[in-house]
Formats: structure tokens, C-alpha cells, sequence
């Protein structure tokens, strides 16, 4: 049954992909109209979460932001559907390494490194990133996907410019085997999901709600010894992304329990801000917040 799902499905993607991204932008302006104005997805979760983060500014103004995001979240979708043909020249026109070099020298210390970010603007183009630079190997994990079929195109895709690709349940095995074996490497670990209430060992102030949250970059980062640097996505225009480093630390060991996430908090807060329009708000990153225990309220 897979196979016969993926053989329908997956030549009309491939198809829908070769097209010119003017094209495919059309199609995302279809597919606003129709999510906006008659399915509905996830409008009120959007606004919802806007209300929670923004408490300050006014209905109109939210349902401006809601709006944005609703129309950047299907060119998003259309450009992921991109990505399994987009060749190296047209990824490295449209995202573009503000700061390449900074990564580069961080390297040289022989650590591996945390290169932890949020679901902002488009990550799924950083798999372009190791057409930038050449070593250490980059890997990222990503979700297993109950096809077969389509789980192997998805990593197809997403490695084919260098990257290596792994299932998220695998990322301490595979963190722990390259470092056992002194292998220099890049993790690019996305930290913004709203963890599992039975695996949550923080909570903290996000956006000024109290929430859980996932600690995994910082203590993989202690463990490990690895360097912890922040990537910033932005969206430049339609199509075109600018991605900036930041050096948190080098010695990650050398902070308390937690200093790390709350900058990691800090920065990311910092980025919403900037481009509120351009963050992933259909996940319900609040939804624990009335769980909260005694203990840290």
C-alpha cells in the first residue's frame, strides 16, 4: 500500500517542484486564498498564539501579523516542495550566509559544534548550507515518516548538498558514536518545539507565557563539549533568505544549568520580534501553559 500511495503521489510533487518558482508562487497565492478564506487551517490557533505573545498590541494589528503568517506559511510549503529539485545554483542565490566566516573560525578549536535555531522564515534551505563550507560534516535530524518510500526521497533531498541525515530518535547514538570516534561535526539542532510534559526538566518564560521547555542543545552541548552558536533566518523578500551566526559560547561546561537555554530564549524572543510575520505559529507552543508546576510558578 505504500508503494502504490507513493507512486501516485510523488511524480505529481516531483512534477509541481521543476516548476519556475514565479509559478509556484502563483500556486501559493492560491493556496492562501483558499486556507484564508474557506478551510480555515489553524486561523485560530495562529491567532491565538499572537494574543498570548503580544498581549500588548491591539486586534488589528494581530490579525495583520496572522495574515503574513498565513501567506508566508504556503510560500513555505511550496518552497520545501522546491527543494527536491532545487539545484545549488538557485539555493545559494536565494539564502545567503551574512556571517560564513564566524562558523568557519569557531571550527578551527577542533569541537564539534551546536548550531541550534527555530522554525523561522525557511529552514529547510539550510540544507544549502554545506555547499558553504566544506568541513566539519553537517548533520540534522530529522522525523521519521511512516512511508517508506517517501522517507527515503525526504532524505534524498534534504542530504544532496552535502548534509547527513538522521532519524531524531537517533541523535544522541549518532552524536556519541562521531564523538567517540573524535569526529569533528556540525548538529544542527532546531529548539523551539514544545517538549513532552513527562520529559521536561525546565520551565521557563517564553514570549511572557510560563511554558516547558526543551533543554536537549544545551545538554548535548555540555556533554559533548561541543561550541554553541545561534543561526538567525531572516526573510529579505519573497524567496530570498539571509541567514546570520552568533557565538554564544565556546566553553558551554563552563555555564550553569540553564544559562544557555535562557540566552538561547533571549535571542530567539529577540528574532520574533524582528519578524513576528515569519515565525511558525500553527504549532501550539503554549498549549502546556496551564501546567505548570507549583514549584516553579
Amino acid at each position: 500500500m505504500h508503494l502504490i500511495v507513493f507512486s501516485l503521489i510523488y511524480p505529481f510533487i516531483w512534477l509541481i517542484s521543476k516548476l519556475p518558482m514565479k509559478v509556484l508562487y502563483i500556486i501559493s497565492d492560491g493556496l492562501y486564498l483558499l486556507n484564508y478564506y474557506i478551510i480555515g487551517y489553524r486561523k485560530e490557533v495562529v491567532l491565538e498564539n499572537l494574543k498570548l505573545a503580544f498581549p500588548e498590541k491591539e486586534e488589528e494589528e494581530l490579525k495583520k501579523i496572522q495574515k503574513g503568517f498565513l501567506k508566508h506559511l504556503t510560500d513555505f510549503i511550496v518552497e520545501s516542495i522546491k527543494t527536491f529539485t532545487i539545484s545549488e545554483k538557485e539555493i545559494s542565490k536565494r539564502i545567503t550566509y551574512k556571517n560564513i566566516d564566524l562558523l568557519k573560525e569557531v571550527a578551527k578549536n577542533g569541537k564539534s559544534i551546536s548550531l541550534v535555531g527555530i522554525h523561522q522564515a525557511n529552514w529547510e534551505w539550510l540544507t544549502g548550507l554545506p555547499l558553504q563550507i566544506k568541513k566539519p560534516d553537517f548533520y540534522a535530524a530529522y522525523t521519521k515518516v511512516q512511508n517508506k518510500h517517501f522517507e527515503k526521497v525526504i532524505k534524498m533531498s534534504r542530504s544532496k548538498f552535502g548534509g547527513t541525515l538522521y532519524r531524531t530518535s537517533d541523535t544522541i547514538r549518532n552524536l556519541h558514536r562521531n564523538f567517540v570516534n573524535k569526529k569533528q561535526g556540525i548538529y544542527i539542532l532546531l529548539s523551539d518545539q514544545s517538549p513532552q510534559i513527562k520529559n521536561t526538566h525546565y520551565w521557563a518564560e517564553f514570549m511572557g507565557v510560563k511554558v516547558p521547555i526543551h533543554t536537549g542543545a544545551e545538554t548535548l552541548s555540555k556533554r559533548y563539549d561541543m561550541s554553541f552558536v545561534y543561526w538567525t533566518t531572516r526573510k529579505i523578500k519573497r524567496g530570498y533568505y539571509e541567514v546570520e551566526f552568533e557565538l554564544i559560547t565556546e566553553n558551554p561546561k563552563e555555564y550553569k544549568d540553564y544559562q544557555l537555554t535562557d540566552k538561547f530564549l533571549e535571542i530567539t524572543e529577540r528574532n520574533i520580534r524582528n519578524q513576528p510575520e515569519v515565525y511558525l505559529w500553527s504549532h501550539k507552543r503554549f498549549k502546556h501553559r496551564d501546567k505548570v508546576p507549583a514549584s516553579t510558578s
